[in-house]
């Protein structure tokens, strides 16, 4: 064997090196050290919270898929942000039951390639080998859950299709408890929510009838708003098609019954997990975007003083999103609810 093919066969075998990003011009795959621990710390698995990133070893994508082993169960957490998706990997991380990663930017990259014009083919091929070298889990009997980064939203369709014995649950907030979030943030939510909708316009997803001139003109609000309901229109849309393999999940119906949420879910992706112990855990008690000690209640205290700052706001945002919905014939009711089985 051949001192690459060593190298090869030894980095892909061992999970604590993980598929952090893919160099289209080389159709390489970029591998660092990441330990269970470092996952379970990290907020998001991007360079900011991996100290091993400045030290990658890239490999030739092909050569890596061959190297892997074959697939463990896989399943997925799609969301539309700002609705306790990070938590909600962090407490489905139970050794020896699940390994979940929290936004895997590889999965970015093939999505920043796919708006700079890649070939659909080409997209494919990394998108399916990307899975391939994510879905290695710390212990053989554990299932894999990646929670994507809603910026890959665009290719949610293809990954079930590619995946077909995958269960995906669909999250998302409320209309008004999302706008609530986004306000709060202050201009980094405002900017953020304009980045999204750039970044997940194409194809159709946010194409409500609004011309480019009455885009430029909607407020940050009016943005964001938008992007929940494409996003929204998607997941029905998936729900529709994946029956008997989507549950939708709102993020304040979880917060108000933890345990029966996780016990629900453990049965959808078929975990052995004691949902009574997770609820009481860690997880639940820590803030997932920063690690400060934080409870439902001070999340519950932070949505209500930003809808009280920012109520006309939001108020008139939400009334207008709903006309626009009514307008498109769009339900803002999801189906197929995890917690309505």
């Amino acid at each position: 064997m051949a001192e690459t093919d060593r190298q090869t066969s030894k980095i892909v075998s061992d999970p604590s090196w993980l598929a952090h990003r893919y160099d289209s011009t080389r159709d390489a795959v970029h591998f660092i050290r990441a330990s269970r621990q470092e996952h379970r710390a990290a907020t998001f698995l991007t360079d900011e919270f991996l100290p091993g990133h400045a030290r990658p070893i890239g490999l030739d994508r092909s050569d890596s898929v061959a190297a892997s082993e074959p697939g463990t169960a896989l399943h997925f957490i799609f969301h539309s942000a700002y609705c306790c998706s990070t938590l909600l990997a962090r407490a489905l991380d139970v050794e020896g039951v699940a390994f979940a990663l929290k936004e895997p930017v590889i999965l970015n990259d093939i999505s920043g390639w796919r708006r700079r014009g890649g070939a659909p083919a080409d997209l494919a091929r990394s998108l399916d080998s990307a899975l391939t070298l994510l879905a290695r889990p710390f212990a053989a009997n554990e299932a894999v859950i990646i929670k994507p980064s809603n910026l890959v939203n665009p290719f949610i369709p293809v990954m079930l299709r590619m995946r077909p014995n995958a269960r995906a649950i669909l999250l998302h907030a409320p209309l008004r408890a999302y706008l609530g979030s986004i306000a709060r943030k202050g201009m980094w939510g405002r900017l953020w929510v304009r980045e999204l909708f750039v970044k997940i316009a194409d194809g159709g997803l946010l194409d409500y009838g609004f011309s480019s001139e009455e885009v430029f003109r909607q407020t940050d609000l009016q943005i964001a708003a938008i992007g929940w309901l494409g996003q929204h229109r998607l997941f029905a849309a998936l729900a529709q098609r994946h029956p008997d393999r989507v549950r939708t999940l709102d993020s304040e119906r979880f917060m108000a019954d933890v345990e029966q949420t996780l016990a629900r879910l453990g049965h959808f992706f078929d975990l052995d997990i004691d949902a009574s112990a997770v609820a009481a855990g860690e997880a639940f008690k820590r803030h997932s975007k920063g690690g400060a000690e934080f409870s439902a209640e001070e999340r519950r205290a932070d949505q209500r003083d930003a809808a009280m700052v920012h109520a006309e706001e939001i108020d008139k945002v939400a009334t207008w999103a709903e006309a626009v919905a009514a307008s498109a014939g769009q339900p803002l009711r999801l189906p197929l609810s995890l917690l309505d089985d």
